[in-house]
């Protein structure tokens, strides 16, 4: 079996950004994470976690450390994203899941099931998308949002900052709405 789904990072507008994806069912969380950093183009620079509702979650999934502190655990069970397949957990078209990449900007994607097909395929697929991805490191929703106005306004006191700082030539501009679908398609194709 294949799995569609819809994957939207939470409280971004204007434009959304979200990416629609084929994987198998029988996928490890931890390949979901990496097919999910390819499609948008995250950098997987830091730690991540799946579960239904989010922070808070009775159950998350994600990379078990046996060093861990077991008293920070206490309050929820922590499955091992390399273990746990798709289909253990998702059962129905319409479900959601939450996957929160990076604890302190806090990038909270929206997982929706869309479609479940009869065939499997061999490699995960990026279908479509929209919206570019936020930069790493650069303050979660409300600092993306801040980021996007700065750079609206070539005339703001943090304008040329903010362009070195994102590694733009002097006439290249940040798009928000910019997604190049070919190129994260081959990222998929590569991860």
């Amino acid at each position: 079996m294949t799995f569609q789904f819809k994957i939207q990072i939470k409280n971004i507008t204007k434009p959304p950004v979200w990416r629609r994806l084929l994987i198998a069912d029988s996928a490890t969380f931890e390949r979901f994470h990496e097919v999910i950093q390819a499609a948008f183009g995250w950098e997987d620079y830091h730690m991540f976690q799946f579960s239904r509702t989010g922070y808070g979650s009775d159950e998350i999934i994600g990379i078990v450390d046996e060093e861990e502190d077991d008293d920070f655990f206490m309050a929820y069970t922590k499955l091992d994203a390399s273990k746990v397949k798709l289909s253990e957990i998702f059962q129905f078209v319409g479900q959601k899941y939450i996957y929160i990449y990076d604890f302190g900007d806090d990038w909270t994607h929206q997982i929706t099931l869309e479609a479940i097909l009869d065939d499997t395929i061999l490699n995960p697929e990026l279908l479509a998308g929209k919206g570019a991805c936020p930069p790493e490191d650069c303050g979660g929703v409300w600092g993306y949002a801040n980021l996007k106005d700065i750079l609206s306004d070539n005339k703001h006191p943090e304008y040329k900052e903010m362009k070195k700082w994102l590694g733009l030539k002097p006439k290249q501009e940040w798009d928000p709405n910019f997604f190049d679908l070919e190129k994260q398609q081959i990222a998929v194709r590569q991860s």
